[in-house]
């Protein structure tokens, strides 16, 4: 069966591994955009972790920023039944759901209705949840609104960055995939509509809010821990100090480990005794933080 698939960033590539060996992937719409002309340079294509894919695995791709008429035009002429969407970035119009007879199968990598939107998992780590899951719906024109095809649940680990968790949730959600889709295709799966009263919504995150003051008196060490976990990769928990008569960035990263901007990351041991006169200014923080 024709099939076609929306989505970007490594978090999504077990999804298409899944869709390119139990189906025909006759097209990969991304938002990724390379900057450059990549088929003459390979060694850039990490960068581009689903256009590498379809590159190596010869799938057609195509890659936006909106999704305009050209685009509906393009994946008009395609005339697929059914379409999968994940980790995309793009809110997909009712004009593009509506292309698909069978519409568009999302995946969500929270328990919906909790935490519909964008950052389900760095809202779950840093709530302090214990468990979240992974949803897998049909797509309609609000976020994340549409009826439950299947759910499964996924523990937090005490560890778990945002990173891990979307990893494992994506990866979960590949194994899933493909028994649900053919269940729902023929008619085997009752679809749930959510309890919509019972929504939350999650909020975009910028850099800044990864911005912490070391000097207030309201810095809660328990709430910077998790999000120094909720927030790695991206926007990473950071603050400005000066070095050496230098004001620079630090970031405090997973596993006790601290970076000063240009260098390489450190352990919070050896970071101290490089810089042994900001000990009285950071060493209490770091020892809470241990």
């Amino acid at each position: 069966m024709n099939i076609i698939f929306f989505g970007s960033s490594d978090y999504v590539i077990p999804i298409i591994e899944t869709l390119n060996k139990n189906f025909n992937l006759i097209l990969v719409v991304t938002t990724e955009k390379p900057k450059i002309n990549l088929a003459s340079q390979k060694e850039t294509l990490r960068d581009y972790p689903v256009i590498e894919y379809c590159v190596e695995n010869i799938i057609p791709y195509l890659s936006v920023q909106q999704l305009n008429n050209s685009i509906i035009q393009q994946l008009q002429k395609l005339k697929c039944p059914v379409a999968v969407l994940a980790d995309f970035g793009l809110i997909i119009p009712p004009e593009i759901i509506n292309l698909f007879p069978k519409g568009i199968i999302s995946i969500h990598p929270s328990l919906l209705p909790k935490y519909r939107g964008s950052t389900p998992a760095q809202a779950a780590i840093l709530n302090g949840e214990k468990i979240t899951g992974v949803s897998i719906m049909k797509l309609d024109e609000k976020i994340d609104h549409g009826p439950i095809l299947t759910q499964v649940k996924e523990g937090i680990l005490d560890a778990d960055t945002s990173k891990t968790l979307y990893k494992r949730l994506f990866k979960k959600s590949s194994n899933l995939l493909s028994k649900v889709i053919n269940s729902y295709l023929e008619g085997n799966l009752k679809l749930l509509t959510q309890n919509h009263a019972k929504a939350t919504f999650t909020k975009s995150i910028s850099r800044q809010d990864g911005f912490i003051d070391i000097s207030s008196p309201e810095l809660n060490i328990k709430d910077l821990k998790l999000k120094i976990r909720a927030y790695y990769p991206w926007p990473g928990i950071w603050f400005k100090i000066k070095l050496n008569e230098i004001i620079k960035t630090i970031k405090l990263l997973p596993e006790k480990i601290i970076q000063v901007e240009g260098k390489k990351p450190v352990s919070y041991k050896d970071f101290l005794n490089g810089y042994p006169k900001i000990k009285q200014q950071l060493g209490k923080l770091l020892k809470q933080l241990a």
